[in-house]
């Protein structure tokens, strides 16, 4: 076995690097989740090799039976890389040499780590976007299914959070699944930009030996070779662009998590979480505590701090390939991994959590929620609505006077505010028919909720069948 450590350069050194050098240039243990997809590569660039007379039918053979065997130990965990290894590529390049020979070697011609390594990046993340679209998917079905089974419980809706309108549970979860919705859009609009492959770009101007890049890209499930060799290896818009998507979500997450916290708190009640899917404190013997909701919500954090990271480190760099685009895996990696502990986590806490309907319905018009009906009952009856909204203030006021609300303002009362509210007005200050009446498109109305959830199950069955639609590797 060859005991030589393995390096992809260093002719032109007398002497080896430093010790403070190698561990600073050692990539993360994280990164060795691309070897199976490096070896990916190495197969499509092999039969490259063949094509271009480097390597006879033999030999590609024998090359391609030793990756297979080096997938097969990677797999296993019967291959790792060595504290020798500088990173992904140098240790497969040190398997196969040990597997091979100097007929190991022959690899390397025609390529370099700088198309080498965003090739292998780019399959494990066209890979990993459809794991992580998977699990949004659940996260909205357990949305759906409890909107489903709340179309038709009354909540408050907020804005300031403050007590603003009636409004159907059922409706406010979906309102999380659409902001989901938009980015499953958004994945599948990444995955059609990052289907490009940067194998054959080389060093930066294309090879003399691999100048079929079209046919290692097909081979590789890419729609095509990258248009431009510089662009090719220097690019990491598609991580930037991920991490923005994964950013966005993770603050569509955090905002469905603050507000669990809130429906769990005592002074809300609306929502009980399952013992599963909560702590208890060390000291208090009664806290049962949303921590996955807290969890999420201080992830978002990292999430658009990994943005901010790539993005600062790619502003100041010229083309092509600079040794700073080392660093670019570690936020990209850190985010998928932390999505994909979250997702599933919040879609179990979704899917069992109860809902305390009588407690949302008794407080549905806690704050006055009905004094718009009220305005455009007046409006519908010709009169300006500046009049009305100024009518209706001056009821809400007398209630506050009278620490009652506006249902229980007598006839003579409300035609002392204003001759024109007149009993016929008590049709509108009633709850279910506030739903009932916003009945426009995309409105609270249980019909229109009921229309907006089944439209949404259509759109993630979509979403569903273009997350299986890349073959695990």
């Amino acid at each position: 076995m060859n005991q030589e450590v393995t390096r992809l350069w260093g002719g032109r050194f007398k002497s080896g690097p430093s010790p403070e050098l190698n561990r600073l240039s050692r990539s993360e243990a994280t990164e060795w989740r691309q070897a199976v997809y490096d070896l990916a590569a190495n197969r499509a660039h092999a039969r490259e090799l063949q094509r271009a007379g480097v390597l006879s039918d033999l030999e590609l053979d024998t090359i391609l039976k030793a990756i297979d065997g080096m997938e097969t130990d990677v797999r296993s965990g019967a291959f790792f890389w060595g504290e020798q290894d500088e990173d992904v590529q140098t240790a497969l390049e040190r398997g196969l040499l040990e597997r091979l020979g100097a007929l190991g070697g022959k690899l390397r011609a025609g390529r370099s780590r700088n198309d080498q390594a965003p090739t292998g990046v780019k399959l494990y993340l066209l890979d990993a976007v459809r794991e992580i679209a998977g699990e949004i998917i659940q996260l909205q079905r357990a949305l759906l299914a409890q909107a489903r089974d709340h179309v038709d419980t009354i909540a408050t809706g907020f804005t300031h959070l403050q007590p603003a309108q009636p409004i159907s549970f059922g409706h406010h979860l979906a309102a999380h699944a659409q902001a989901l919705a938009r980015d499953l859009d958004r994945l599948q609009d990444w995955d059609r930009r990052a289907a490009f492959c940067p194998l054959g770009a080389a060093a930066l101007a294309g090879s003399t030996i691999a100048v079929h890049p079209e046919l290692s890209a097909k081979e590789l499930g890419f729609s095509g070779p990258c248009a431009n060799s510089m662009d090719a290896v220097g690019d990491r818009d598609y991580m930037a662009e991920l991490l923005f998507v994964a950013a966005l979500t993770g603050v569509h997450l955090s905002r469905l998590s603050e507000e669990i916290c809130l429906w769990t708190s005592s002074q809300f009640r609306w929502v009980e979480l399952d013992d599963g899917y909560c702590t208890g404190s060390s000291i208090m013997p009664q806290k049962k505590n949303p921590d996955i909701a807290e969890l999420t919500r201080g992830a978002s954090g990292i999430f658009i701090g990994n943005l901010t990271s790539m993005l600062v480190m790619l502003k100041g760099l010229p083309f092509t390939y600079n040794r700073d685009l080392s660093f670019d895996k570690h936020e990209v990696y850190d985010t998928v991994d932390k999505l994909l502990l979250i997702l599933p986590a919040m879609a179990g806490m979704i899917k069992t959590m109860r809902v305390n309907k009588e407690v949302m319905a008794a407080g549905a018009t806690t704050g006055f929620t009905l004094a718009t009906d009220v305005a455009d009952w007046l409006a519908r009856k010709g009169i300006p609505f500046k009049d009305a909204h100024e009518i209706v203030g001056n009821m809400v006021r007398l209630c506050e006077e009278k620490g009652c609300d506006l249902h229980q303002l007598s006839d003579t009362e409300l035609a002392g505010l204003d001759a024109r509210l007149t009993a016929d007005v008590r049709a509108v200050l009633d709850v279910r028919q506030a739903l009932l009446s916003r009945c426009g498109a995309g409105g609270t109305s249980p019909v229109r909720v009921m229309e907006q959830i089944e439209a949404l199950e259509e759109r993630i069955n979509g979403f569903s069948a273009w997350s299986r639609s890349r073959d695990a590797r």
